[in-house]
């Protein structure tokens, strides 16, 4: 519990107003619940949201001490009150949540609040299994990253051994990625492997496709399956045997299939014919073969986990 003593120049302020003022980490509708609730009292005593507030009152909040801290990066995740997450599978090491296009997963220059990793925490947080002051360091954190306006599954580590695990075994490739694409165009061959190397101008924030090695490449391998054509779109599934920045946009716009939506790689006409602003991109499976030891997570070998329903392909491709 703390106390807040109303000084002369707060004097006059609705109770719930102030709160918010001094606890910014506190989500309004928590703010409003905790007054109904009565665990905001003034003088002793259960008080209306719009109170007034005199000099000399005395605020008592019966509210967790980390919404009393001032704001930081880390701490966001205290602002949502209802966290928004399409969970795939869940167990006690780990989630497996289908991002949506358009979220972030970290904070960047555009977005501090709305990221998954903060509705993640808060969705943790408020289940009781994970808190802040339990941890001399540990977070849940992301194991991997998908693009703002990508779709698809996301790993989120619930402890420090998951993520150990987890982060070797993406490193040594024994985790595979499976993803569902549009392309503009067919790709010809309608199957294949797309091996080149990628550079990344970080001024411009753009990647460039290299048939030979150059300085600053890095390998990137993408084997492709076309599984439908209609008109001049094709559903096209790829599976990424390296991890690179905009791989898949930039190798299938390498092989004249450009992503439907990319407005980097692709085509402006068609993608404003068809309307889409978004590179039809999901990371739609996600499988665990774990051919060597796993630990902790020995129980995931074999298994497959899939993303039920993917905007594009049921607009475009609805019998897939």
């Amino acid at each position: 519990m703390r106390e807040f003593t109303i000084g002369k120049n707060d004097a006059g302020q609705r109770l719930d107003r102030f709160v918010a003022k001094n606890l910014p980490l506190l989500p309004p509708a928590l703010l409003q619940k905790y007054i109904r609730l009565k665990r905001i009292k003034v003088n002793g005593k259960g008080s209306k949201r719009d109170t007034r507030l005199a000099a000399g009152d005395v605020l008592q909040l019966y509210i967790n001490d980390e919404f009393f801290d001032k704001p930081s990066e880390e701490n966001m995740f205290l602002t949502l009150f209802s966290p928004q997450l399409d969970i795939v599978y869940e167990d006690e090491n780990l989630l497996l949540v289908n991002k949506r296009p358009g979220l972030v997963v970290h904070a960047d220059e555009t977005e501090k609040v709305n990221t998954l990793i903060n509705h993640i925490q808060a969705y943790l947080y408020q289940k009781r299994e994970w808190n802040p002051k339990w941890e001399n360091a540990f977070a849940p954190a992301l194991c991997n990253r998908i693009d703002r306006n990508t779709g698809g599954i996301v790993i989120a580590a619930k402890n420090a051994e998951t993520l150990r695990i987890l982060n070797e075994k993406i490193r040594d490739h024994e985790l595979e990625k499976s993803y569902l694409c549009i392309t503009v165009g067919r790709p010809n061959p309608a199957a294949g492997k797309v091996e080149g190397f990628l550079f990344k101008d970080e001024v411009k924030k753009q990647v460039y496709f290299h048939s030979r090695p150059v300085p600053g490449g890095k390998t990137a391998v993408t084997l492709y399956k076309t599984l439908e054509t209609r008109g001049p779109l094709s559903l096209v599934e790829c599976r990424l045997l390296t991890g690179r920045t905009h791989q898949i946009r930039v190798s299938m716009a390498h092989l004249g299939c450009p992503l439907l939506g990319d407005g980097k790689y692709g085509r402006g006409d068609v993608n404003r014919r068809y309307g889409e602003t978004r590179q039809a991109l999901y990371s739609y499976k996600l499988s665990f073969p774990l051919p060597t030891d796993a630990g902790i997570l020995s129980y995931l070998r074999g298994k497959t986990f899939t993303v039920a329903e993917i905007p594009f392909r049921e607009k475009y491709f609805p019998h897939i």
